[in-house]
C-alpha cells in the first residue's frame, strides 16, 4: 500500500475559527477525518502532520523521503517566502503536492506568488477542502502510473 503524508502549516490548526468567510466553516479535525477516509477509499495509507514552524516543516519532509511515496503539503504563509521549505521539497526526490484551500491567486498580492510552486508537481487552489480530497486522487494516479 502506497503511504502518503499530508502537512498542514502555520495556523491550518485553528480551521473553523480563523476566518470563516475565507476558510470554511469546517474543523481542523473534521478535514483530516474526511481526509484519511478519502485516502483510505482510494486505497492508501495516509498520515497528517501540523506544525507553525518552519523548522518542524523541514524536519517532516526530510522523514517523508524514507517513509512516504508522496506528501501533500499546504505550507500557509510559508508558500510565499520559505525557500528553506522549497530547497527540502527540492531535496527529497518524491512528489509534493501544493495544496491551498482560498485561491491564493484571487487574494492579497503577496499571496500570488508561490516559492515552493516550481519544485512542487502541482498545484491546487480555491477548493476549499476539496482542494486536499483533489490533491489525494491526484496523488493516487501518479503514484499509480509511476509503477
Amino acid at each position: 500500500m502506497k503511504k502518503i503524508l499530508v502537512i498542514h502549516g502555520p495556523n491550518l490548526n485553528l480551521l473553523g475559527e480563523r476566518e470563516p468567510g475565507v476558510y470554511g466553516s469546517d474543523t481542523f479535525d473534521s478535514i483530516n477525518d474526511e481526509i484519511l477516509a478519502i485516502a483510505v477509499e482510494k486505497g492508501l495509507h495516509c498520515e497528517i502532520f501540523q506544525s507553525n514552524h518552519e523548522g518542524e516543516i523541514i524536519d517532516q519532509l526530510h522523514l517523508a523521503r524514507k517513509s512516504f511515496d508522496g506528501v501533500i503539503l499546504n505550507a500557509g504563509a510559508y508558500t510565499h517566502y520559505s525557500y528553506a521549505i522549497r530547497d527540502a521539497i527540492a531535496a527529497i526526490k518524491i512528489p509534493v503536492i501544493e495544496v491551498h484551500l482560498s485561491n491564493i491567486h484571487a487574494r492579497d498580492e503577496f499571496r500570488h506568488t508561490s516559492v515552493i510552486a516550481p519544485v512542487c508537481v502541482g498545484q491546487i487552489a480555491g477548493f476549499g477542502k476539496r482542494s486536499y480530497f483533489l490533491a489525494v486522487e491526484a496523488m493516487k494516479e501518479m503514484l499509480e502510473d509511476a509503477k
